[in-house]
């Protein structure tokens, strides 16, 4: 009789636990009612796309990479002595005469003395002020500069003159025209240094010379001026 009851109670023992697990279960998984009342749907199209968000913020920057290995040994350079030349400096000079009335036909005239500064440099010279030559016949003076004593040879000399093809019958005519005019022009080949500049007047190849004058009631200038090459 107690063998019966003990088996018994061992049998309920052990149908309980499998009751609340059933009981556990049939809860969390309940079916939802209304699931075969609407039945399965069908997808919808897709939506617009958004518009793009804000560029984000810059990142850390990241650590330093590993140094790269040194690279192969160039080849011996060449040595090349470099001439560093001074910049040009504007170098000239003027000499001017309020009245000069200088009358003489043959020699000089005017000088001024210029320092040139480099020996491959160009002279440039301007004699500017009134010339006259009046005579009988024909003749012809001739004005022109000289550098030390000498006139130009790079390339020629720098020269102006003037001609007369019928003189006044008389030295002392009225027909005495005195013009302001210039004599120009550049000379290469003249070392550095101290330069005589010089404006002479003188008679023209193959003809007589007449009367001549230089600088009558005006001013007179040389401007000379040293150019680079």
């Amino acid at each position: 009789m107690m063998s019966g009851v003990a088996a018994l109670l061992l049998l309920a023992c052990l149908a309980l636990p499998l009751y609340g697990v059933e009981k556990v279960k049939n809860r969390g998984y309940r079916k939802d009612p209304d699931a075969d009342k609407y039945g399965s749907c069908l997808q919808g199209p897709a939506g617009t796309p958004g518009r793009e968000g804000n560029p984000g913020a810059n990142g850390i920057p990241g650590t330093p990479g590993i140094p790269g290995r040194d690279g192969l040994k160039g080849e011996k350079g060449e040595c090349v002595s470099e001439i560093f030349e001074e910049p040009w400096r504007p170098n000239y000079k003027q000499c001017a005469w309020s009245a000069l009335n200088y009358g003489i036909d043959l020699g000089k005239i005017a000088d001024c003395t210029f320092t040139k500064l480099r020996s491959d440099s160009a002279l440039r010279v301007l004699f500017s002020g009134s010339l006259r030559l009046k005579c009988k016949n024909a003749c012809c003076q001739r004005w022109y500069f000289t550098f030390n004593g000498a006139e130009c040879t790079g390339p020629l000399p720098v020269e102006s003159i003037i001609y007369l093809d019928q003189g006044s019958p008389e030295l002392n005519s009225t027909i005495n025209i005195h013009r302001t005019s210039s004599v120009e022009g550049l000379c290469e080949g003249v070392k550095a240094g101290l330069v005589d500049v010089a404006v002479w007047v003188g008679t023209c190849a193959d003809y007589p010379r007449g009367d001549a004058s230089t600088g009558w009631n005006s001013v007179s200038r040389i401007i000379v001026e040293e150019l680079p090459k």
